[in-house]
């Protein structure tokens, strides 16, 4: 009776990919074990005949057919051909580094000045076509584990690693400032690329990421583009800060005129006046202040203005300063030309009352030679002091100033 003379399984590291076990020409009752995140290939005379998944085998002709036509009972069990068995690791292996071995060099797209960078990160593998993975990669190997993986991909990551990163760098058009604000979309794309290289090899790119780009700090038109770049979004910034400034400082002084207005219309509600009335109060306190002392024309220009203005407040003022030029005794001066029909004070030169609209009689007035000033009709000239009348050289008769002859004895003058 045939005993079970081997139990073929793997329980070592789990970085190692491919491990074949060391038992060969193993008896055809001979146990094989395969661990839920394995696979094994049975080999024979060079060719990979079967692939076994989890679960456990024994090596007769009824596990494996192709060995019904081969095992020879006469050998006592034996098989007299060449037999091994391989393990695939099927879990997936992270943290897995890659870095550029030399600086690649392109045209920087956004400011279009020459530039050298170097990239590095870390990917995941995982074995997926265990009979293509031994095949192309293994070959005769007892143990193929990450460090000779990536010994393996080495040259082949590299050329395409450098060239997918300046296509993808092109094609996106990213800023070589602001590239490390797009690592996470540069890791996709490159997945995305390399994953059908890795498949050739029986390989799965479960991940890959760019954690780094080497940049050529130190070189000068780096360091001159990188100061240009920053220092246009710090102008950008300092202008908003300005404009924002400016927009609160413009609503504080809006809000504080707000707040005066309403504090005055409150002071006027209470005091019992209008707007209006105080705008009457300021205009006659502008023109008193600019009236010249013992120019009673230039007064009485202002006293009419007072007097119409400021509704209530112009009106008591008006006929204040009406009754006071009627009587003659404003600031102790004659009086000044008056309207015949409302009496009030005329401006100089005035051809209509500003009170009534009744028109100025220019019979009442007259030109004063010396100072040329328009005057109410009179002996003397209330600017100057010209007399306007004389006497006839021949009877004395009182003359007016515009008279060619006496009227008295026709004595020419």
């Amino acid at each position: 009776m045939m005993q079970i003379t081997d139990i073929i399984k793997y329980e070592g590291d789990n970085t190692v990919f491919i491990w074949k076990h060391p038992c060969e020409d193993f008896n055809s009752l001979t146990q094989l074990i395969v661990h839920e995140s394995q696979e094994a290939v049975f080999m024979m005379n060079g060719l990979a005949l079967d692939l076994f998944g989890p679960g456990r085998y024994t090596l007769e002709t009824q596990n494996v057919p192709i060995l019904s036509k081969l095992l020879n009972r006469v050998t006592g069990g034996k098989s007299p051909f060449h037999c091994e068995v391989y393990f695939i690791n099927k879990t997936e292996q992270m943290a897995i580094k890659w870095g550029t071995d030399s600086r690649v060099e392109f045209m920087e797209p956004t400011y279009q000045f020459p530039i050298q960078i170097g990239a590095s990160g870390e990917m995941s593998l995982r074995a997926e076509d265990s009979r293509k993975l031994l095949i192309k990669l293994v070959g005769t190997e007892n143990v193929f584990g990450q460090a000779k993986l990536t010994q393996y991909f080495r040259a082949f990551l590299m050329t395409k690693v450098k060239s997918y990163l300046v296509q993808i760098i092109k094609e996106k058009r990213i800023n070589i400032f602001e590239i490390d604000e797009h690592l996470l979309e540069l890791s996709e794309v490159l997945k995305e690329k390399l994953h059908p290289d890795f498949l050739d090899y029986g390989i799965s790119l479960e991940r890959f990421f760019v954690t780094t780009v080497v940049k050529p700090d130190g070189e000068a038109s780096y360091e001159k583009f990188k100061s240009l770049h920053f220092r246009q979004y710090a102008d950008i910034a300092e202008a908003k800060l300005r404009q924002q400034v400016s927009v609160i400082e413009a609503q504080t002084e809006a809000q504080k005129t707000v707040i005066e207005s309403q504090a005055m219309a409150a002071k006027r509600s209470q005091e019992g006046y209008t707007y209006q009335q105080e705008r009457g109060f300021d205009v006659a306190e502008h023109v008193a202040d600019n009236e010249a002392v013992g120019q009673f024309t230039n007064l009485g220009v202002g006293l009419g203005t007072m007097a119409g203005v400021g509704g209530a407040v112009g009106g008591v003022v008006g006929n204040a300063i009406n009754g006071a030029v009627g009587e003659g005794i404003l600031n102790n001066s004659p009086a000044s030309l008056t309207c015949k029909g409302c009496g009030s004070p005329l401006p100089e030169g005035a051809k209509f009352c500003l009170q009534c609209g009744e028109p100025v009689c220019e019979s009442d007035t007259i030109v004063c030679p010396q100072c040329g000033k328009t005057i109410p009709k009179g002996k003397f000239c209330i600017e100057c002091g010209y007399k306007f009348s004389t006497s006839c050289p021949k009877c004395g008769h009182e003359l007016a100033v515009e008279v060619k002859f006496c009227p008295e004895c026709g004595e020419k003058i």
